[in-house]
């Protein structure tokens, strides 16, 4: 009797101890499931997680718009590397370090590449009604040559001749801006956006009033606007608008 119930015991202890060494095993990994939502156009691009390119619907390299959705499990100590590729040349794009502390940061990566310019966002179209003009702001490169440390700046929509369209509060490096409406007044004629500190009427960077000069037309207008360099000093442009590849 003695030996059976030593060997229950035994058995016990036994089945504790496996059941603990798997917890702690478990305790030292996390699942991990990234949703990719992209578009690419010219550019073929490739994705690769720990150097490996990643399939996507049996392609290893893609155009347009480019979705899927990553499983795999992160250790405690380590880092899964998930980069973009030109496909062509090579060139790394972007990369995004996954590890076991900051998995929920990437539940979603999004993305928008076009020819000198990659916005790390998902690009939606606004719907704008029939007969109304709409725009919406981006600012990746804010500070890239005016050597600002904002995050954002305030914009005011201007008519040639002074008159007020619309005014953004916050033009974000990393999001497009709410969209604001107005009617068309003309198919041809510029507007100007004035680009000012947040809540101030001081010019964001320099002493100037900083002027940008916008082609409008009827629907939504998503511009991505860019510091330049310029004859010594720094230029804001906006001729990029991303409604033209939607």
């Amino acid at each position: 009797m003695n030996k059976i119930f030593a060997f229950l015991l035994l058995t016990l202890l036994f089945s504790c101890t496996d059941n603990t060494i798997m917890e702690r095993y478990d305790a030292i990994q996390k699942p991990a499931e990234v949703v990719i939502k992209g578009y690419s156009k010219p550019d073929v691009l490739q994705l690769r997680l720990n150097g490996e390119p990643i399939s996507i619907d049996g392609k290893t390299s893609y155009t347009n718009k480019i979705e899927t959705t990553l499983q795999f499990v992160v250790d405690q100590g380590e880092t899964n590397k998930l980069a973009i590729y030109n496909n062509e040349t090579g060139k790394e794009i972007a990369k995004y370090m996954i590890n076991y502390d900051n998995i929920a940061d990437y539940k979603k990566v999004n993305f928008f590449n076009l020819p000198g310019i990659f916005l790390k966002t998902d690009v939606v179209k606004p719907q704008v009604g029939f007969g109304k003009v709409g725009f919406v702001f981006i600012f990746p490169n804010l500070g890239e040559h005016s050597g600002t440390s904002l995050t954002s700046v305030k914009g005011i929509l201007k008519r040639e001749n002074g008159v007020v369209l619309a005014e953004f509060d916050n033009i974000e490096k990393d999001n497009f801006t709410p969209v604001k409406i107005y009617s068309a007044f003309s198919s041809t004629a510029p507007v100007y956006l004035e680009l000012y500190k947040p809540g101030t009427t001081e010019p964001y960077t320099g002493s100037d009033i900083i002027k940008v000069k916008l082609k409008q037309h009827t629907g939504a207008n998503m511009i991505v606007l860019q510091e330049k360099s310029e004859n010594g000093g720094s230029v804001v442009k906006g001729d990029i608008d991303v409604s033209e590849y939607l």
